[in-house]
């Protein structure tokens, strides 16, 4: 029994540390703000610095959910083992909402982003400097 309650407790101290860390690095982490529209992001190119982001997605007025997609240009953006996983909205965005992604860290280098429930095109790029 104290092994049992031994693990429980250990078990829910990890569970908690990983949520503190998790919520410390989101309040650190800059925002990327975009917008979708029906068939379209309205922001087909952004160029930021080097930093761990949340992308910040708006549905606005698409009439059904939508998400996001980011993967490194010139990989193929229809394997899902190259999208950036962390980059994905935690939940889908409903029509009139936003929804954030997890922290991610983007290094030096160009992105493509899209959407594949609206969808989008994948000509919008993400320059990274």
């Amino acid at each position: 029994m104290k092994k049992v309650i031994a693990v429980l407790v250990l078990a829910l101290g990890v569970s908690f540390n990983m949520a503190a860390q998790e919520k410390a690095m989101k309040e650190t982490s800059k925002v990327i703000a975009l917008e979708q529209t029906p068939g379209q992001f309205t922001q087909k190119q952004l160029t930021v610095s080097a930093g761990t982001y949340v992308f910040e997605i708006t549905n606005n007025a698409v009439g059904h959910d939508v998400g996001f997609v980011l993967v490194e240009k010139g990989k193929d953006v229809s394997k899902p083992e190259n999208h950036i996983q962390t980059a994905y909205v935690t939940k889908p965005v409903a029509t009139g909402a936003t929804q954030t992604s997890k922290p991610t860290t983007l290094e030096k280098g160009e992105y493509i982003y899209f959407c594949p429930l609206n969808p989008t095109s994948t000509d919008n790029t993400l320059i990274v400097k």
